[in-house]
């Protein structure tokens, strides 16, 4: 059963179109990221699923349709940055949210151990970090046990350490069998956490599917010789290299699937052309994402 059918979504600002019949389909128990550039839409697309904005046309249902007005009670979000009462620690913040939520009085003590705020949970809210607010906004989230967690940027502006005690907390939320909904433009954070992608720009959606299917089986190859020059003629004449570029030091090449860098070394070996560099890796989501992106320029 899908979560989540979004049909032909837009939505105008003006004579700006922030979406444009975008149309998504989201299932049960997916970790969902939606990828785009600042101003992709993302916020937006999210701001509506949610009953905060209005589209201009196209249509969203939640629960195949099944819970009516009763479904916002399933979902748990976060919008923009966290708000808090500064004054007030992390157990009280977290009991007003209940109240303007409607849920029955509860224990926050498995909440605030899933974000690792067991130990500050009656610290002020203002005496806490950056990613230590983040957290609690998360488990703010989780209050009524919702079938869908909503992310919007969720490590935006943290340091390392605070994206990857998110990660871990949003790796745990979705190991749970929520249904995780996650707006992003941190790629490597994405790829990390997500079973599938949407990656928009403009509005528009770009591509679709798991992560594995976003992601190409090809290889990047990175080559260098003293012979530069003489090198990129050869590589231009293998017909399973699909793109060359220069990088300093050596050139950066798209392998078909297939081909290993074992393969690479013995032809170039044969050519009478030495290699000093050879590195093969697989694609990430960030190279695939400029890629696919960079074709809507």
């Amino acid at each position: 059963m899908p979560i989540l059918e979004i049909n032909n979504l837009s939505k105008n600002y003006g004579n700006v179109r922030a979406l444009d019949n975008l149309n998504l389909r989201i299932e049960k128990g997916n970790v969902y990221g939606i990828l785009g550039p600042n101003g992709s839409g993302k916020t937006t697309t999210l701001g509506i699923i949610l009953g905060i904005l209005k589209q201009s046309n196209g249509s969203y249902q939640w629960f195949d349709g099944k819970l009516g007005e009763k479904s916002r009670m399933k979902i748990g979000a976060i919008l923009e940055t966290p708000n808090f009462y500064p004054y007030l620690n992390a157990e009280k913040n977290l009991d007003i949210i209940r109240h303007i939520k409607g849920v029955s009085e509860q224990s926050f003590d498995e909440l605030l151990d899933l974000v690792d705020l067991s130990k500050r949970k009656k610290s002020n809210f203002n005496t806490y970090s950056l990613g230590m607010k983040q957290r609690l906004a998360i488990a703010a989230t989780m209050i009524g046990d919702p079938e869908v967690v909503i992310f919007d940027e969720p490590t935006n502006g943290l340091d390392p350490q605070g994206i990857a005690e998110v990660r871990n907390i949003l790796g745990r939320v979705a190991d749970s069998g929520k249904t995780v909904i996650m707006a992003s433009h941190i790629l490597n954070e994405v790829e990390k956490i997500c079973s599938h992608v949407a990656i928009i720009k403009y509005g528009k959606l770009l591509a679709t599917g798991s992560v594995g299917s976003i992601l190409s089986n090809d290889l990047i190859m990175e080559i260098g010789s003293d012979e530069l020059d003489r090198l990129r003629e050869f590589l231009n004449s293998i017909p399973w290299i699909k793109k060359i570029d220069s990088k300093k030091g050596f050139l950066e090449c798209n392998i078909e699937a297939g081909h290993k860098a074992a393969e690479m070394n013995k032809i170039a070996f044969d050519q009478g052309i030495t290699l000093t560099h050879l590195v093969a890796r697989k694609k990430n989501l960030e190279q695939e994402f400029m890629e696919i992106t960079n074709k809507t320029n």
